[in-house]
């Protein structure tokens, strides 16, 4: 039997389409990994309590957008008075190595393994045909450009490993095989602590292809 929570709230969203909690549920919706009923969960939890969870919740999202911003030269977050960001002017990162990212979500990752010390460029997304996202819409001029002004000598393509990263990497190589530029991907091998009858069959094909000599 459903909670009288979540009668209440089908009930106002049913009736009354464009009430304000119906649009905060569709907006909650479209969030990574968010669904619409957990959406309407959030949005029904969040409209009990508008002195409380509502109100922080609300200034927060103030401060995030008066606050942080994506940097305007590789991509990343960054607060709205360091322009460019701390990864773009630290004078301790090999400024001759850029590591491509698709998303920005994916520098703090990268920089929490300790492995990489140069610096980043995030094309905002991957060519894909079934969201309709193109060359053109990817920061890929913005790269190029860079790679001229800065001198990187590798770029690093630290790609997702499904099919459209894969035409995205593969894109990303052409047309940077007629600069000087080295151009590498991070290796494909098997996850550290698991053993070999665990590894679905891409995962260990590529970590054949890509073994690598002991001496």
């Amino acid at each position: 039997m459903r909670a009288p929570m979540e009668r209440e709230y089908e009930r106002v969203v049913k009736t009354s389409p464009n009430e304000p909690l119906a649009e905060l549920a569709a907006c909650l919706s479209r969030l990574p990994g968010v669904g619409s009923r957990s959406a309407e969960r959030m949005a029904l939890k969040l409209a009990r309590e508008p002195d409380g969870l509502l109100k922080r919740l609300a200034a927060a999202l103030k401060s995030v957008g008066e606050t942080v911003r994506c940097c305007t030269r590789c991509g990343s977050l960054t607060s709205a008075g360091q322009e460019p960001c701390r990864l773009c002017t630290d004078p301790g990162r090999d400024g001759a190595v850029v590591c491509v990212v698709e998303d920005p979500n994916d520098i703090p990752t990268i920089e929490k393994s300790g492995g990489f010390r140069g610096r980043y460029h995030a094309l905002m997304g991957r060519i894909s045909a079934m969201q309709g996202t193109g060359p053109e819409d990817l920061e890929i001029r913005k790269l190029l450009k860079r790679i001229e002004e800065e001198g990187f000598r590798e770029v690093i393509l630290a790609l997702n490993t499904n099919t459209e990263s894969d035409a995205t990497a593969a894109m990303l190589a052409r047309l940077l095989a007629a600069r000087n530029v080295r151009v590498t991907r991070l290796a494909f091998g098997l996850p550290a602590g698991s053993g070999i009858a665990y590894v679905d069959p891409v995962t260990l094909e590529r970590a054949i292809r890509g073994r690598q000599p002991l001496a």
